[in-house]
């Protein structure tokens, strides 16, 4: 393929296989990263020409205006976004500070709304374009001890079915995955004992992969998706039917 990728939070977990795999496929990818440039490098070395490191908080707007800015110089006008960025914390409710509440949307939330609205006049330029939201199981049901992780996600998922419907007529394809519990760092903090049962809730009896997840998102930017728009798709094992 030859399309112009820009992958949030690209720098480990599913935002670094996702950068992979559409790397791997032949696009151009935009690895964007916030603390840990390393893998974004290597990525960069292994895929000469085609992947280019961008440093950015996507929870600010100029930082994401640069971003764009720099995507454009280099590749062109951007042809998929995909708004991975995220962080979680685990803790009860009562003891949510402000400026966690705040961190927490301001990444999970905000990022994504900032990244769409800036990638946004390349889409419509093109009348074509695909927007992927990672959002998370917990958005769909919710989770004990993540109340502020789940607000997000469960917005991210609102804000994916709004965006759909203004920008179908467009030519403009907007959906959103769900994943259930992942075999990532950002899940590790829970413990083994915590992951333990949650393979033994879940059908398939296992947790998932970030390969996997990524070969969701390069399905749903590809032509085979062409009817899909709008939709939350959650590999999840079966742990929510």
């Amino acid at each position: 393929m030859n399309r112009t990728v820009l992958v949030t939070g690209a720098s480990r977990g599913i935002g670094y296989e996702t950068a992979r795999v559409f790397l791997e496929a032949g696009d151009r990818v935009v690895l964007n990263y916030l603390h840990t440039p390393g893998p974004c490098s290597a990525l960069g070395a292994e895929f000469p020409g085609r992947a280019l490191p961008v440093r950015a908080d996507v929870s600010r707007r100029e930082a994401v205006r640069q971003m764009l800015w720099k995507a454009r110089e280099r590749f062109g006008p951007l042809d998929i976004l995909i708004n991975n960025a995220g962080i979680a914390q685990q803790k009860q409710f009562q003891d949510i500070t402000d400026d966690d509440w705040n961190q927490m949307l301001g990444v999970d939330l905000t990022g994504v709304f900032l990244c769409c609205q800036e990638a946004l006049p390349d889409f419509l330029a093109e009348k074509s374009g695909v927007i992927l939201n990672i959002s998370s199981i917990w958005g769909l049901c919710g989770a004990s001890c993540e109340v502020h992780y789940s607000a997000a996600k469960a917005a991210v998922i609102g804000l994916t079915k709004a965006l759909a419907k203004e920008l179908g007529p467009s030519g403009i394809r907007v959906n959103c995955i769900a994943p259930g519990a992942v075999d990532t760092g950002m899940n590790a903090p829970l413990g083994a004992d915590t992951l333990d049962a949650v393979r033994e809730e879940t059908p398939l009896g296992r947790l998932g992969t970030p390969r996997e997840i990524a070969e969701t998102a390069l399905f749903l930017a590809s032509d085979s998706a062409a009817f899909l728009t709008g939709q939350v798709i959650s590999p999840n094992g079966g742990l929510v039917i």
